[in-house]
């Protein structure tokens, strides 16, 4: 029987340590901070589980377009982040459960690799133990990036994992950081009721992203009352007499009554003997993988966000059932990140997948494109929708689909057709021969496959 070591319990790591024991192995999993890791605890889950709040008090509000009047609305906080906190403790604890019901030890303390074969333990309550280990698996995560100019204190200057302790909206929020981070809390914030000022360095919020659908979000954000101030640095946050002050390079100061730092994160990489046991990182600190998940050193694999590959959940949860598919001797493909859907889950959502606009803005990608707006869906309509687009990109010789955006409410579900098209190579032509629901919003992703038929011809 392989013995299977794995240190870190989030998403990369629990799914790697279910794999590892569905092929047999005896597997011993180490989590520092609890089972689901930040994703579960102060990360994705409560995170999302806050902008679904902000989402229902937007849709509450803004129900006057289609006749329905709602009138005193108002949010409790300190229950919602009482909610989010017991919800997020109640899934780490189902996570745990299915581990120990598949024979998986758990426990709880820190590792430290001695060489690639030895692991080093130390329990919260301080008992020391040596594990041996045919494969190690790292999936420590990463942490918020912090400033030495703005101190975290969680009370007045915040990281995103301490917004979840407010008894009282925040009244005047700034967030530094728009990218994906600080643009979804800025939102939700926003639509709780907090005044918000999101300070970003780039001339549009969401840089990375399509530029189309941060432009729709932005002008979303503007339009909802939010001041974004681009092209600005925060050189400096500071606590003042009644809350906080942001200083910009420009030599603005911003007063608000809290700071949210999003600025990035730093994966969790020190202290676990990478560097002795000769594992490689990359020059931010993260570990270099393979597309199979493998590390510098023969038996000792990574995933998850210390790999810096997509930092997303799903991807950490596939890297580690990778590592494990192919350390363990089972059929394995590796990591395909052109049919990774992504999601921001700002209101209204951006998801994508595959190919973008900058690949081609930049020549590195040939493809045809169509952006249907949602505004001419009946379904949009109906409920009162006159943001967002769906923007399909294909093969001009083929038609093949190969990249996708949605910019809608629940995007992140009406990404998945195209996720699947790019999959199994399907065609525009595929596509829009498939019958839609009407009224419905999927109706515009074949309404563009169409037009992309039509531009075809053209050519």
């Amino acid at each position: 029987m392989t013995n299977v070591v794995i240190i870190g319990g989030g998403p990369g790591g629990y799914e790697a340590a279910l794999v590892a024991a569905q092929l047999g192995a005896n597997v011993t999993l180490i989590e520092r901070d609890g089972i689901g890791g930040a994703a579960v605890l102060t990360d994705v889950v409560p995170s999302k589980a806050l902008i679904a709040v902000a989402e229902a008090a937007t849709d509450t509000k803004g129900s006057s377009v289609i006749g329905v009047h709602a009138t005193n609305v108002s949010i409790d906080i300190a229950e919602v982040n009482a909610r989010l906190k017991k919800w997020a403790a109640n899934q780490s604890a189902d996570i745990q459960e299915r581990l120990l019901s598949q024979g998986i030890t758990v426990l709880a303390g820190t590792a430290e690799l001695i060489d690639a074969e030895n692991v080093k333990v130390v329990l919260h309550d301080k008992t020391e133990m040596n594990l041996t280990a045919e494969v190690v698996l790292l999936a420590t995560g990463a942490r918020p990036r912090e400033l030495t100019t703005a101190v975290i204190d969680g009370q007045r200057i915040l990281n995103w994992k301490q917004l979840y302790e407010f008894t009282e909206l925040p009244s005047d929020l700034i967030v530094v950081g728009s990218g994906v981070t600080g643009a979804e809390f800025a939102g939700a914030y926003q639509a709780l009721g907090s005044q918000v000022t999101l300070v970003s360095s780039r001339d549009q919020v969401l840089p990375g992203k399509d530029s189309d659908a941060a432009k729709v979000v932005q002008d979303v954000f503007a339009n909802r009352g939010m001041r974004v101030v681009s092209q600005s640095r925060a050189i400096q946050v500071t606590r003042s007499d009644s809350g906080v002050e942001v200083e910009l390079e420009s030599g603005e100061v911003i007063a608000g009554s809290h700071c949210l730092m999003a600025v990035g994160s730093l994966p969790n990489t020190e202290a676990i003997g990478i560097e002795k046991v000769g594992v490689k990182t990359n020059d931010a600190g993260f570990i270099d993988v393979d597309k199979v998940s493998r590390t510098s050193v023969r038996g000792v694999y990574a995933a998850g966000d210390c790999t810096g590959v997509m930092m997303l959940a799903s991807v950490a949860a596939m890297q580690g059932r990778i590592a494990m598919w192919h350390a363990l001797g089972d059929a394995v493909h590796p990591l395909n990140l052109e049919t990774v859907s992504s999601n921001v889950f700002t209101d209204p959502e951006i998801a994508t997948v595959g190919v973008s606009q900058s690949d081609l803005d930049s020549g590195n990608e040939i493809a045809n494109v169509v952006n249907l707006p949602l505004a001419t869906n009946a379904r949009a309509k109906m409920q009162g929708i006159s943001e967002g687009f769906v923007k399909i990109f294909c093969r001009p010789d083929t038609g093949v689909i190969v990249g996708g955006v949605v910019v809608a409410p629940k995007a992140s579900e009406l990404i998945f057709p195209i996720a699947l098209a790019i999959e199994h190579r399907l065609t525009v032509d595929q596509m829009s021969q498939t019958i839609t629901v009407y009224p419905s919003l999927s109706g515009s992703i074949a309404e563009a496959a169409r037009q992309l038929h039509q531009t075809q011809n053209l050519n």
